[in-house]
């Protein structure tokens, strides 16, 4: 096939798409131009490039092929396993690792995986509470990891930091099988050689979670876990601007012997990843991870992770210096986590009033949280899309001057009600527009591999 009948083919599909299903067509067209026309500061997103979605909507997914390279279930593999070995060695050169699995349907999809893996029901998980900025899957009571295994939570200390006396002396008293390490709403250093010298004095496996840092990981940004893990896990679609989906990286604990298994580490995790927990692989979307991975680890993609940080800390300096509470005083990475109660507001209210006005946030839970998951005290920002809008300091400060200006407008009415004047959000909603116009989507970083 060459690579005139590759794009014949998906400009065929656009067009039948267009003329068959005008109902569905217009859908994209209007999430298209959502997201081309709001400032996104959604920390878990970013804005994949179009070479990413044409993978993601190629041929490759009419492909079922059971297995691994060389090793399939199903005839007609060949080229479907050089796309595979591709992604697997782009893997493994963007983080430094010695074996990598590019199966994962999903972020949390690899966390079960491992966990699963590893695990037999009942045994000891330990990881970061939810209010403390973990994730689902790392134990928390909604998740089937919280439900199968017998969960332990260690948080923060009074300063919003890991608490890592108390997160030892947790392990200590409980004897966890896994300490998973890595967040989803913590804006500082992890540190992982830390976590691991814990995990080793109780016998513990350390799993480091990086779906939030893995960019900045691979851009040398932000502390590499995959040799101080034994296993490391991340999403494709926050930092690496890929597709939706996961990976799973192993380091110097590859060959490691599992006792009782007969196997390595590298070995138990590929044979958690399938037959045990999956089928047929989406090699459509693996297409799209070797795409995004070869924008990784083009020269270009660290000016993008230089951008994000600098953005980031743009941004939480502007909202201090504006009078909100920025959690632990700053961020390290992307994230930059607000406390809105000292402003009389909570998450929701305050994610609801923004996205009004074309500003797209998420409400979370922070520390000492007393309300739920769907109303919290907080507000999580991010700098990913931002940065892939090719963002300037001064043009982040417009940013967060248009969020400081609607969290000091609205006017809550309860928990989750809420009012804000029109002609405050039709002056915003016109700021955001010149904004948008003056960055826009195109912006997207372009790698070669």
């Amino acid at each position: 096939m060459t690579t005139a009948d590759v794009v014949e083919i998906a400009d065929h599909g656009v067009r039948a798409l267009r003329e068959s299903d005008p109902v569905l067509f217009d859908l994209l067209e209007r999430e298209q131009v959502r997201q081309a026309e709001t400032l996104a500061l959604v920390a878990a997103s970013s804005v994949a490039d179009p070479s990413v979605l044409a993978c993601a909507g190629s041929v490759l997914g009419n492909v079922t092929a059971e297995g691994y390279p060389g090793a399939r279930f199903h005839a007609g593999s060949q080229v479907a396993d050089e796309v595979e070995r591709l992604a697997v060695d782009r893997a493994i050169r963007a983080f430094g690792a010695r074996h990598a699995n590019v199966q994962p349907h999903s972020g949390s999809n690899a966390n079960q995986i491992v966990l699963f893996g590893l695990l037999r029901p009942g045994d000891v998980l330990m990881g970061m509470g939810l209010d403390a900025g973990g994730h689902l899957t790392h134990g928390a009571a909604p998740s089937v990891t919280g439900r199968y295994f017998t969960p332990v939570s260690y948080g923060t200390d009074a300063s919003g930091l890991i608490d890592y006396d108390r997160m030892a002396e947790l392990a200590e008293e409980h004897r966890p099988r896994v300490v998973v390490c890595g967040a989803s709403s913590y804006p500082r250093f992890i540190d992982y050689a830390r976590f691991r010298a814990v995990a080793d004095a109780v016998g513990a496996y350390l799993v480091a979670d990086i779906s939030h840092v893995a960019g900045l990981i691979a851009a040398g940004l932000h502390p590499n876990p995959v040799d101080h893990a034994h296993i490391t896990t991340t999403s494709t679609y926050k930092q690496l601007y890929g597709p939706r989906g996961g990976l799973i990286l192993l380091g110097r604990d590859a060959d490691t012997p599992v006792p009782g298994r007969g196997r390595t580490l590298a070995e138990v995790v590929d044979n958690a990843v399938f037959p045990y927990f999956q089928g047929t692989p989406a090699l459509n979307s693996i297409a799209a991870k070797a795409r995004a991975l070869g924008m990784v680890l083009d020269p270009s993609f660290k000016d993008l992770a230089r951008r994000v940080r600098a953005n980031a800390d743009v941004l939480a300096e502007a909202m201090t210096a504006a009078g909100h509470e920025v959690l632990t005083g700053g961020t390290d990475n992307h994230m930059v986590l607000l406390d809105v109660t000292p402003a009389g507001l909570t998450g929701v209210i305050a994610e609801q009033a923004l996205e009004s006005c074309g500003i797209v946030t998420n409400k979370n839970k922070i520390p000492g949280d007393r309300y739920g998951p769907s109303v919290t005290s907080g507000l999580r920002l991010g700098t990913n899309i931002l940065a892939a809008r090719g963002m300037t300091d001064d043009a982040v400060r417009r940013c967060a001057a248009l969020v400081v200006r609607v969290l000091a407008a609205v006017r809550p009415a309860g928990t989750v009600t809420w009012y804000l004047d029109e002609a405050v959000r039709t002056e915003v909603l016109a700021e955001v527009a010149l904004l948008c116009r003056d960055f826009p989507l195109t912006q997207i970083h372009s790698g070669r591999s």
